[in-house]
């Protein structure tokens, strides 16, 4: 925890917070060992950041003054078109994805994502909220990632991703093409990145033909998609 988050709902006066949660008093106390008079990283979720001096604290609560003079850092240009991964690697890659700045997430569904994976708790909107939390708080940012559960690949090429591409360049990572993937740009873009095995040559096709995407290779390694999606960013930007 880089940073501490609060809501609205923290509020118990003016500029003054309580933590009362288990998992965040326990961070405060244990890791950061806080004393009166110190002062912690503190955020806002969806807002701005600053500083928060301890005024008070015991085993049930910890009190915070804020100071909320900072904006959270800039947004990554990205929006990120990803086959649903296998639950045991959706977690860490929704926390990744929201420490790395992205916020506007599709998890779609493809031929080669079984059917079971769209059973997993972890697509429950509060487990969602949990991970893309700790992302926040690992990558000191505030502002929520947007995810959209998308199980119908083929309508959601035809008729929503064009718009959701806009003015964004649209890639498709992809390892059967010669076109290496660009580095260090310096525009928006919608990167689609697909599930083990990557998409199938028909749905290659279809985002293609249907939304501008253009199939890039990532090199001769075979990567999973938890080191696929921090590698893509971190070379694209």
């Amino acid at each position: 925890m880089n940073i501490v988050l609060f809501s609205e709902a923290d509020f118990i006066g003016d500029n003054l917070i309580a933590i009362r949660d288990a998992r965040r008093l326990g961070h405060i106390s244990q890791i950061h060992q806080i004393k009166l008079g110190e002062t912690l990283k503190v955020g806002l979720l969806n807002g701005n950041m600053g500083s928060g001096l301890v005024v008070f604290f015991n085993e049930a609560e910890i009190q915070l003054q804020v100071s909320l003079t900072q904006s959270p850092p800039a947004p990554l240009p990205v929006t990120l078109v990803l086959a649903l991964p296998r639950p045991k690697m959706l977690k860490r890659t929704l926390q990744t994805i929201s420490t790395l700045g992205v916020k506007k997430i599709y998890l779609i569904n493809s031929y080669r994502v079984e059917k079971s994976y769209w059973q997993t708790p972890l697509l429950e909107a509060d487990a969602i909220h949990e991970h893309l939390l700790l992302g926040l708080e690992q990558g000191c940012d505030t502002i929520l990632p947007e995810v959209h559960l998308i199980k119908r690949f083929k309508p959601f090429v035809e008729d929503d991703l064009n718009t959701i591409v806009g003015d964004t360049k649209p890639l498709v990572a992809h390892p059967y093409t010669d076109l290496p993937c660009p580095a260090q740009i310096d525009y928006g873009i919608t990167l689609a990145i697909g599930p083990e095995g990557g998409f199938i040559p028909y749905e290659i096709d279809l985002l293609q033909k249907n939304a501008g995407f253009t199939a890039v290779n990532l090199g001769e390694r075979i990567m999973r998609v938890e080191t696929v999606v921090p590698y893509l960013l971190g070379r694209l930007y």
